[in-house]
């Protein structure tokens, strides 16, 4: 039995992802499952996501998906490394054999260069470089190491999923899958028949929604960006923002997952100044962190998220079952007893206590109060 995997955050669900969905499709058949782990309510690079995770799901299901699992805070709002490693190490407690990710140039042999990587000695990756990001300093090691640059968006996040594959006891089969159309960032293309997320963000934020969505989304996606409340974004967040800043103390804010080398200073005193996120984000930008970096440590500023909140998550994950299809219910039906993953179908008072559950609902809390819709008590696996 094959079952195949995708790691996601579908911010949102468009062409792009339909067409990974079928290539994925493709390689489980009929008779076995698609199991995609996706990002909660927050993403990645330091942002709300711009549709709910309930509607996002759905969005999945409906294009082929079999079980979609949200996964968890402390996982999904992370760097490269650490969002590879939780998510593969998931799907591989779920069973899942195969991961089928879409990448730039699908001819690449990641798993050699994910294995290749893995064995670069610790002292190589202790970058000392402060005129340099992490992350350049990285891709420049990695550069060395391999013999050529791996400087695209998703080519970087791949090249993680393979060192953090190659690390499992029985790693995955990996499936690249040429990207179609626009670029990861790409701004909107002319007639293009896949847009980039990004550039549909943008049509959503700063044009109304219209019809013409329609052309790189689901129909009954759309429909639903008509009924929400708000879209989030960081213009709307950046008042909470600013108010967290300026009545915490410096203390308090040292304590935040992140809060590294003095930061908690130059953020105090650039709020003041700041008139909107992105001046924010440009005055306290340095060599050091990128404008991801920044956004993600904004992110669990605004959220109250320590370091030992983000511990605790670690420390007791549980992944949150969003939604299934019939084969998809039949195989959680199959694997439930052997599985090491956490499941959770229901969100209670004794599963919410403690873990990553305890987490998600707090920082679900903002997001709720924006969107007026409930994310998690009262809320059940959707059934496609």
């Amino acid at each position: 039995m094959s079952v195949v995997g995708i790691i996601a955050e579908y911010n949102p669900f468009h062409s792009g992802h339909e067409f990974l969905m079928n290539q994925a499709r493709y390689i489980a058949g009929d008779k076995d499952p698609i199991v995609v782990i996706m990002s909660g309510n927050y993403v990645q690079r330091g942002e709300m996501a711009i549709m709910d995770k309930w509607s996002r799901a759905k969005a999945a299901l409906e294009s082929g998906a079999d079980l979609v699992f949200e996964l968890p805070f402390s996982t999904a709002v992370q760097p490269a490394d650490l969002f590879s490693l939780g998510s593969i190490d998931q799907l591989a407690k779920l069973g899942v054999t195969d991961l089928v990710f879409g990448v730039e140039d699908a001819t690449q042999n990641f798993a050699y260069l994910g294995s290749k990587i893995a064995e670069i000695p610790q002292s190589h990756m202790d970058f000392n470089d402060y005129s340099q990001t992490y992350s350049t300093q990285y891709n420049q090691m990695v550069a060395r190491e391999v013999g050529h640059e791996v400087n695209e968006p998703n080519a970087i996040l791949a090249l993680a999923y393979a060192v953090a594959n190659h690390n499992l006891g029985t790693p995955l089969s990996l499936h690249p899958i040429n990207r179609i159309g626009a670029g990861h960032d790409d701004d909107l293309q002319s007639n293009g028949v896949v847009q980039s997320a990004s550039a549909i963000r943008n049509i959503i934020l700063h044009s109304q929604v219209n019809a013409e969505l329609e052309q790189w989304m689901p129909k009954k996606e759309v429909q639903n960006l008509y009924q929400q409340k708000a879209y989030p974004n960081w213009n709307i967040l950046f008042p909470f923002l600013k108010y967290r800043l300026e009545s915490s103390s410096v203390e308090q804010l040292h304590d935040i997952y992140q809060m590294s080398e003095g930061l908690e200073y130059k953020l105090k005193q650039e709020i003041h100044l700041a008139r909107d996120f992105t001046e924010f984000l440009r005055r306290i930008k340095s060599k050091r962190y990128t404008y991801s970096r920044l956004r993600r440590l904004a992110l669990y500023t605004l959220l109250n998220v320590t370091q030992d909140d983000i511990i605790a998550s670690f420390n007791d994950e549980a992944l949150f079952l969003l939604g299934y299809s019939k084969l998809g219910r039949n195989y959680l039906k199959q694997i439930r007893k052997a599985t090491a993953a956490n499941i959770i179908s229901k969100v209670d008072q004794k599963n919410s206590r403690q873990g990553s559950m305890h987490l998600q609902l707090r920082v679900d809390r903002l997001f709720e109060q924006i969107m007026q819709v409930d994310q998690n008590f009262g809320r059940r696996p959707l059934e496609v």
